[in-house]
């Protein structure tokens, strides 16, 4: 027996406690636990059942991540997960918390289930690129049905309790004590003479009528949501087998698939975007003594959507806000547009009525600046323009009070000006939240040269109590997110004005694996807002570096994209894009102004010239010191600008493509473009030294 697994007898029932923190993690020595304490029990003559337990605040929530990368040992979770289910003697899970991945397979594998009302169960496998691998696409259809380990399975998506109920994941809920709970349970079974019932002999749901039709409806489905992603279709290609093989069978089909997808180049990917998410939440330079300030109220300035979406996510996270605007007009609107988007949740399922007006009690809305002394933080996300920002910082700093955190949501404005309208800058940081803020997980905390590391880690401890994947920056136009972006969007219009079409650069990215082609981005956030960046950048242009015009010709035109019906395309009845008559003509325009004339582009140059774009543009901004690490760049551009998870960020990508291969092409652009293109100093030593990104 190990340290991390407990075997004690309670009269004729072995208790097995799991105690492995902080999440029960199935590392060998709780695999070999687990083993010893199943076999122990099924040799002990007067042991009739077994009761699976973890102690502390959670279920087993899967694999240890410790040994991500490692060599396998032995015992394997497949052997665990058989001994448990071909036991004799009937075993019971009581599950808290999460049980997901490995975890889940494991309470799948024994006889019974039982679950307190706000557990979740899931198999998030393949959001790590690969698959659950110890039985978990065979045992799971057998029990929920195949439609639904599918969706569970495909989106790796846990589920709640009663849902869980609903799909015979647990047979029953508990309340109180686990052990207590779990000891009642079994003996409830012995005294009904109830006996293992393997899960793996359960085939009444995986052999239906019109499962095939079913399999093959959701792997179209899933070719057209996810293409070019591998993980996802092994995932059907497993539970299939479950359809059509016994037991056995299926297990040795679920680990040839599994195996597939561990040699795959994207589960390195999506491997490293999840040690990259951890290691963004570390701050260099900042002492491990730091203490937090207490963050027990906020307040928002500004009503607009952006400002809406950052009252709801304090609302989300339990903390009463205030909303300050200049007019009840606008102050009234803004609370609409919060308790819509709530009601929004409510019909489709996700949150309870009940819910909705706990945290709609939580928001109130002011319109005098004094009823914010008592806030411990506020954020402004007013319209970005630096005047503006002082207006708002000057009342601020006047009516705050000491040691309040002072926050802009500013997307690319200089956060040192703006901190010093303030006789306090060492309390002003940068939390650039992202639209829409209660959706999308991504925040970049951006640090100035004068904000204080007590400010700092208070930022970054409030974002994790937001549910936000946090990312630490410095001071520049557009931080790291933003300035990668002007680039990549400026490629986009460039091929546009050289030959593309708009259809054709968005498709071509799409296929790559964007959420989004950058010239819909363009248009669903207002072309105005492009061209006031772009009108604010006009000055600061290096020699040789020249801009696209066919945005000049969109706006003057009155074409500011979804807003006004018509932009790079034309919004027609429920906002469906199609070509833009119009645009053809700037486009000759453009391109005369350029003295170019347009001709095809091929897809590959399209994918080439936005994604080195931000290669490039990240390795300067590396040696510059604005972003921590490589890997926090790619975080960024994962979690805020729908980068492929599959392809591990743009310079995980890089380094998979070989830096030597990217610096040649863009070496190349810059001869035949110019200066856009002038290869990053960072970019050529990496080459020259034979090293990569990761091995910053």
């Amino acid at each position: 027996m190990s340290d991390a697994v407990l075997l004690e007898r309670r009269g004729e029932i072995a208790l097995v406690t799991v105690d492995n923190p902080p999440v029960n993690a199935l590392g060998q020595s709780v695999r070999a636990g687990l083993l010893a304490a199943f076999q122990q029990a099924e040799a002990d003559p007067q042991v009739r059942a077994v009761v699976l337990v973890c102690a502390g605040r959670t279920f087993m929530a899967g694999a240890d991540i410790r040994e991500f990368g490692k060599p396998p040992q032995a015992p394997s979770l497949p052997e665990v997960v058989e001994a448990i289910e071909n036991a004799t003697k009937p075993s019971v899970a009581v599950i808290h918390g999460t049980a997901l991945g490995g975890g889940l397979e494991v309470a799948l594998s024994c006889h019974y289930r039982i679950a307190r009302r706000d557990a979740q169960v899931g198999l998030p496998e393949v959001k790590l690129g690969l698959l659950p691998g110890a039985g978990g696409t065979q045992r799971l259809p057998r029990l929920a049905g195949v439609e639904k380990a599918l969706d569970m399975i495909v989106s790796g998506t846990p589920i709640r309790a009663p849902e869980a109920l609903e799909f015979n994941v647990v047979d029953e809920f508990i309340d109180g004590d686990l052990v207590e709970a779990g000891l009642a349970f079994a003996q409830r079974l012995l005294a009904d003479g109830k006996g293992p019932r393997r899960t793996g002999e359960r085939n009444e749901r995986v052999q239906q009528a019109g499962l095939a039709e079913l399999i093959a409806h959701k792997r179209g489905e899933v070719q057209k949501r996810l293409p070019g992603q591998f993980s996802p279709q092994r995932c059907i290609d497993a539970v299939e087998a479950a359809t059509q093989l016994p037991l056995r069978d299926g297990l040795v089909r679920e680990r040839e698939l599994f195996m597939q997808c561990m040699e795959s180049p994207q589960r390195a990917a999506q491997i490293h975007a999840f040690f990259a998410e951890r290691e963004a939440a570390k701050v260099e330079g900042l002492a491990a003594d730091v203490l937090p300030r207490e963050v027990r109220s906020a307040a928002v300035i500004g009503g607009g959507t952006m400002g809406v979406g950052i009252v709801l996510c304090f609302a989300n996270a339990g903390i009463p806000v205030k909303l300050l605007e200049v007019s009840d007009e606008a102050l009234q609107r803004g609370l609409d547009r919060a308790r819509s988007t709530y009601a929004a949740s409510v019909a489709r399922g996700s949150l309870s009525a009940e819910e909705m007006e706990r945290r709609m009690g939580l928001i109130s809305g002011v319109l005098d600046y004094a009823a914010l002394g008592d806030a411990d933080v506020v954020v402004e996300a007013v319209f970005e323009s630096l005047d503006v920002k002082r207006q708002v910082f000057e009342r601020l700093d006047a009516t705050c009070k000491p040691g309040a955190i002072l926050a802009s949501n500013t997307s690319s404005l200089d956060l040192d000006e703006i901190a010093a309208f303030t006789q306090r800058p060492q309390d002003v940081v940068g939390l650039h939240f992202f639209s829409p803020a209660n959706v999308m997980r991504l925040l970049e905390v951006v640090r100035g040269k004068a904000t204080s590391d007590a400010v700092l880690a208070s930022a970054m401890q409030l974002g994790k109590r937001l549910k936000k994947v946090s990312v630490v920056v410095g001071v520049c136009d557009g931080f790291v997110g933003n300035r990668m972006i002007f680039q990549y969007g400026r490629q986009a219009e460039f091929l546009l004005e050289e030959g593309a079409t708009p259809a054709q650069v968005d498709r071509a990215l799409r296929a790559f694996g964007m959420a989004m082609g950058p010239l819909a981005v363009r248009d669903m956030s207002g072309l105005d807002i492009s061209h006031a960046i772009r009108s604010r950048q006009r000055p600061n242009l290096k020699p040789g570096q020249t801009l696209p015009t066919v945005l000049d010709h969109l706006i003057a035109a009155g074409m500011l994209g979804q807003k006004s019906g018509t932009g790079f395309y034309h919004y027609g009845e429920g906002r469906t894009a199609q070509d833009n008559p119009a645009l053809p003509a700037m486009l000759e325009q453009a391109a005369a102004e350029r003295g170019i004339t347009r001709a095809p582009v091929e897809d590959e140059e399209i994918v080439e010239r936005c994604i080195y774009a931000l290669i490039n543009e990240a390795a300067n901004i590396l040696d510059e010191g604005i972003a921590q690490r490589a890997s926090d760049v790619d975080v960024i551009f994962l979690n805020g600008y729908g980068f492929p998870a599959w392809r591990g960020g743009p310079l995980f990508y890089a380094d998979s493509v070989g830096l030597a291969r990217v610096l040649e092409r863009i070496r190349e652009f810059h001869q035949r473009l110019g200066a856009w293109w002038q290869p990053a100093p960072l970019l050529e030593r990496l080459v020259a030294e034979g090293r990569r990104f990761a091995d910053l």
